[in-house]
């Protein structure tokens, strides 16, 4: 008998979980720490829980902006000032090692 309740519950659990990311839940609330009425600490706390989906329909994608959640730059513009960048850096070192090169030869000379 236990055998036919725990798949009903595991079945309910899956469905709210659904409509929850599907509808999206908002939980909002302000924690004040008061001492001798003097406010101490006060901790505002929001939070939204949804599927990507729904969050991207509502305007809330901050995550593909990121960079530290993103593997490829925000702007193609950026890696462009990258590679430039790296190519100068690289003539740079090319040029001073040409340089040293010159100069340990007149030395030997």
């Amino acid at each position: 008998m236990a055998d036919l309740v725990t798949p009903s519950r595991g079945h309910g659990l899956v469905e709210i979980l659904d409509r929850v990311l599907d509808k999206g839940l908002v939980i909002a609330g302000d924690i004040k720490i008061n001492l001798a009425n003097v406010e101490l600490l006060t901790i505002q706390v929001r939070l939204l829980v949804c599927s990507i989906d729904k969050a991207e329909q509502i305007g809330l994608n901050w995550w593909r902006h990121d960079p530290r959640l993103t593997s490829t730059p925000s702007s193609p513009l950026l890696a462009g000032d990258i590679e430039r960048r790296l190519e100068r850096i690289e003539r740079g070192l090319e040029q001073l090692t040409l340089e040293s090169e010159r100069t340990t030869r007149r030395r030997k000379k």
